[in-house]
C-alpha cells in the first residue's frame, strides 16, 4: 500500500515532463535560478528529503533533509548525480532528468528552505 506523501511525490513526478517551460520562456531564465521554478520542482524532492528521519528502502540509508543547504553544495551534489560521479540509484535517475537550468532552481529553492 502505498502512503498518501509517496502517491503524491509519484504523481508530481509523472506531471513533471508536461510542465516544460517554452524555448522563450527558458531564455529568460538565469543560470542562479529560480526559487519559484525550483519551488514545482522540489515538490518531488521533499516526498523523500521533507520527512524527519525518513529510510530509504535500496539502498537502505536514512535520507538527509536538504533543506537549507548551501546552493553550490545542492548544485554540486545534483550535478555529480546526473554524471554517475556520485552514486544513488534513486537519485542518478532523478538527477539525469534535470537540465542545467532545472538544477539551478531547485538550488535557488532548497537553499531557501529552513531546516
Amino acid at each position: 500500500m502505498m502512503r498518501p506523501l509517496h502517491l503524491a511525490a509519484c504523481l508530481a513526478l509523472a506531471a513533471l515532463p508536461f510542465s516544460a517551460l517554452t524555448q522563450e520562456q527558458d531564455a529568460t531564465r538565469t543560470t542562479e535560478g529560480s526559487v519559484e521554478e525550483g519551488r514545482m520542482l522540489g515538490y518531488t524532492c521533499m516526498g523523500c528529503h521533507g520527512i524527519p528521519e525518513y529510510r530509504n528502502a535500496y539502498p537502505a540509508y536514512r535520507v538527509p533533509k536538504i533543506g537549507g543547504q548551501s546552493r553550490e553544495y545542492l548544485t554540486n551534489a545534483l550535478t555529480e548525480y546526473q554524471r554517475g560521479t556520485r552514486r544513488h540509484p534513486t537519485m542518478e535517475a532523478q538527477a539525469k532528468s534535470f537540465s542545467e537550468q532545472d538544477i539551478a532552481d531547485l538550488a535557488a529553492f532548497l537553499s531557501s528552505v529552513n531546516k
